[in-house]
C-alpha cells in the first residue's frame, strides 16, 4: 500500500496538468465549482472480505479502520437537517462489515432518503452476513454490485479464486428477493487492464445476455468506471512502468463534455473518521475540502462556495464518455442519483 502523501507526490511529478487542461472549458473561474449537493457518500470502513488488486481504497480483511456510531450520528444529523441531500451512498471496503451498517441504513430510510449500498456480492455469502440481502430488500435499498465480468476466469483473476461463483450465487439470491425486477440492482464494471472501458451500452447488453442465458440473472443497469491511478492500480502501473503511458492515454481521451456531470459537483464524500472530501478518490489522497473539513463543521453555504480540489488523477473521470460512481457522464448531465 502506498501512502496518500507518496501517491500525491507521484501524481504531482507527472508531466500533465489537469488544472491547465480544464481551464479553457470553465466559464469564469480557474477551478471547478459545485453545482448542488444531492448525494452524501459515506465510506464507513476499509475492512473487506476481499483483497482486489485494482482497489483504489486498499481495502482488505486486514484493515481495521471503521466509522464509529458517534461519527454516523454526526452524519445523520447533517442528513436530517439538509433537505438538498436526497441520496445516501454507503461504501467501503465492504460497508456491510461495519457493526452499525444496519443501524445506518434504517436511520437514513427513516429520514426519507434514497439509500445505495455498494456491495461486493461475496460478502452476502460469508458467515454472519447471509441475512443482509433480505434486510436490504425490506428497506428498499438500491444495490450497486461489483462484478468484474460475466466469465469466471476474468473475475477470479482480478478478485481471487472462487469470487465469481460466490457472486453468481449472491445475485441469484438477490433476484429471488425481487432485486433486478421490483428493486434496483445495478452492476459495476472496472476494466482490469490499462485501458478505458468499452461502450457502457454495449457492455450492458453483453452482461445482460450472458448472465441471463447462463445463470438466469436479471439486473437493471451496468455502470462502467474507469480505473484511476490510485493505490492498488497505481502500484500495478508503477511495477509495469506504465504510469506515464496510462496518463497520456487519459489526457488524450479528455472530453470537456464530461465536466458538467462530474460527481464532485453534486456530491460530498465522508471518510470513516468524519472528514469531508470532494469525492471518494480525493479521500484516498487525503485531499480534504477547504474550509470546514469535518462533518461536525458542516455548513451548506460553505460547501457550495468551496473550490473543488483537483489533481492529475481527475483525468480518469473526464476520459472518453466520462466516469463516476454512477457510470458514464456524457449522456447523464445534471444531478447524478
Amino acid at each position: 500500500m502506498i501512502s496518500s502523501h507518496d501517491q500525491l507526490a507521484i501524481l504531482a511529478a507527472l508531466p500533465h496538468s489537469f488544472e491547465e487542461t480544464i481551464r479553457p472549458h470553465l466559464p469564469a473561474a480557474s477551478a471547478l465549482a459545485p453545482c448542488a449537493l444531492s448525494t452524501l457518500q459515506l465510506n464507513i470502513g476499509k475492512r473487506c472480505n476481499q483483497s482486489c488488486r485494482h482497489c483504489h481504497v486498499g481495502a482488505s480483511p486486514l484493515r481495521t479502520e471503521t466509522m464509529s456510531r458517534e461519527i454516523m450520528d454526526d452524519c445523520l444529523q447533517v442528513i436530517a437537517a439538509t433537505d438538498e441531500i436526497k441520496t445516501v451512498d454507503i461504501t467501503g471496503g465492504a460497508p456491510e462489515m461495519n457493526d452499525n451498517f444496519s443501524y445506518l441504513v434504517q436511520a437514513c430510510k427513516n429520514l426519507g432518503k434514497h439509500v445505495i449500498d455498494r456491495c461486493n456480492l461475496t460478502i452476502l455469502e460469508e458467515p454472519g452476513y447471509g441475512h443482509l440481502g433480505a434486510f436490504l430488500a425490506e428497506q428498499g435499498v438500491e444495490i450497486m454490485a461489483s462484478l468484474p465480468y460475466f466469465r469466471k476466469s476474468y473475475t477470479d483473476r482480478q478478485r481471487g479464486a472462487g469470487v465469481f461463483e460466490k457472486s453468481i450465487r449472491a445475485l441469484q439470491k438477490l433476484n429471488r428477493l425481487g432485486y433486478g425486477t421490483e428493486l434496483p440492482l445495478n452492476l459495476i464494471y472496472n476494466p482490469s487492464g490499462i485501458y478505458l472501458s468499452s461502450s457502457q451500452a454495449l457492455l450492458e447488453s453483453e452482461f445482460r445476455n450472458n448472465l441471463k442465458e447462463a445463470y438466469g440473472i436479471d439486473f437493471n443497469h451496468l455502470y462502467c468506471i474507469n480505473n484511476l491511478p490510485l493505490d492498488g492500480f497505481l502500484q500495478a502501473l508503477l511495477k509495469l512502468d506504465k504510469l506515464t503511458p496510462y496518463m497520456d492515454m487519459l489526457k488524450t481521451a479528455f472530453n470537456p463534455c464530461t465536466l458538467d456531470g462530474l460527481m464532485c459537483r453534486y456530491q460530498l464524500s465522508v471518510s470513516y473518521d468524519g472528514y469531508l472530501y470532494d469525492c471518494d478518490f480525493n479521500q484516498m489522497l487525503d485531499l480534504k475540502i477547504m474550509p470546514a473539513p469535518h462533518i461536525r463543521e458542516f455548513s451548506l453555504d460553505r460547501i457550495m462556495s468551496r473550490k473543488i480540489r483537483t489533481m492529475n488523477h481527475c483525468f480518469g473521470c473526464t476520459a472518453g464518455s466520462g466516469s463516476s460512481c454512477g457510470g458514464e457522464l456524457v449522456l447523464k448531465k445534471g444531478v447524478l442519483t
